[in-house]
């Protein structure tokens, strides 16, 4: 067993900032759980093309708001208590809040090893 906090992993390499917002990776490949689990923010107003071609990700809402879009463009509303499953690996567009962040718990598999960054630049979306 062991016990992780928010301000130990701000102080490690597994807090990424991402470039639209940031990720604790509070479990990682490392840990060998089989799975990883992120406090992740989306800053508000930002807009993110995402697609994890290597793993599925479920997000959790547990505060702010924000939305997501499929690849067909429909835009679904984040709000805390839904929840988001990218269970095909599915392109999609990340949105923040018009006035406020979203905040997520974000579960990968398989796990990240946690140092992955997205590149937010071209036009294929940020994968790892």
């Amino acid at each position: 067993m062991f016990v992780r906090n928010l301000e130990e992993v701000t102080n490690s390499e597994f807090f990424v900032d991402w470039g639209n917002g940031t990720s604790h990776r509070l479990l990682t490949e490392k840990d060998q759980m089989g799975f990883t689990i992120c406090h992740t923010i989306v800053r508000a107003k930002s807009e993110s093309l995402l697609e994890y071609r290597n793993h599925l990700e479920a997000c959790y809402c547990i505060g702010g708001e924000g939305s997501v879009e499929d690849a067909d463009g429909n835009v679904y509303p984040i709000r805390i208590g839904d929840i988001y499953v990218l269970n095909q690996n599915d392109r999609h567009i990340l949105r923040g809040g018009q006035t406020e962040d979203l905040i997520l718990v974000s579960v990968f598999n398989p796990p990240l090893i946690g140092t992955e960054r997205h590149n937010l630049c071209g036009g294929r979306g940020s994968a790892y």
